[in-house]
């Protein structure tokens, strides 16, 4: 596994594929009495450097969303609205800004579970991030643990480095924040992108979009082509 740059990089923990790459986008809908939802999903690596102009890491899901009210209806769109599941792992992702894929910044992540007598347990995993990297937290790794007496809460924090001096910009941020689905109240069919991280081997049978409305939630399901 290559060490891309700018990229805090620990080889070897995460086995990630690109997916299904004999076949092609696959393509889903649904809907309900608020919302339309169609989508085009890329798995396969080339595909999705085509979708959004540049290479994208390992383990990251693209897709085309376009979203169409019901007549007479007004929607927020909101990305966290959106919600893209994996039936064979149980993994649930949120989607990733474009500056968390691309930007320069490396997020760092650091828990601690709280408990009588003073005990915590803080994760010193390594942070993700930095130019073409996505900031995360290697889940498990370098946990250390201080104090007496069994944890029964955790707290997480989250802060972000922004590196020393000006970084140039990169053409690959450039390109995701002028594709992604954009944020705003809609009466008329809007389209754009969302980056998703899936960790693992992921098929597009099994694989799930959904989008919350005022009724619920909107399921995605995607046909194999």
């Amino acid at each position: 596994m290559k060490q891309l740059p700018g990229l805090v990089w620990l080889a070897g923990a995460l086995a990630l594929s690109a997916g299904d790459p004999k076949h092609g986008p696959s393509k889903g809908e649904g809907a309900d009495k608020f919302a339309r939802v169609q989508a085009t999903l890329y798995l396969d690596k080339n595909d999705i450097s085509q979708a959004v102009g540049g290479e994208l890491e390992a383990g990251i899901v693209v897709l085309d969303v376009t979203i169409t009210p019901a007549e007479g209806k007004t929607l927020s769109i909101r990305h966290d609205d959106f919600l893209l599941r994996s039936d064979r792992s149980g993994e649930r992702s949120s989607p990733y800004s474009p500056s968390q894929i691309a930007g320069s910044s490396v997020m760092r992540v650091s828990s601690r579970a709280l408990g009588p007598g003073g005990t915590y347990t803080q994760n010193r995993g390594p942070g993700w991030g930095g130019m073409g990297g996505r900031p995360r937290t290697m889940p498990g790794l370098g946990a250390q643990t201080m104090g007496n007496g069994t944890a029964q809460a955790t707290e997480a924090a989250a802060s972000i480095d922004e590196g020393s001096g000006k970084q140039p910009e990169n053409p690959l941020l450039v390109q995701l924040t002028a594709k992604i689905l954009p944020e705003n109240y809609i009466t008329a069919p809007v389209t754009g992108q969302l980056y998703f991280l899936m960790e693992g081997k992921q098929k597009v049978k099994d694989l799930e979009l959904l989008y919350k409305t005022e009724a619920g939630r909107v399921s995605v399901r995607f046909k194999v082509p």
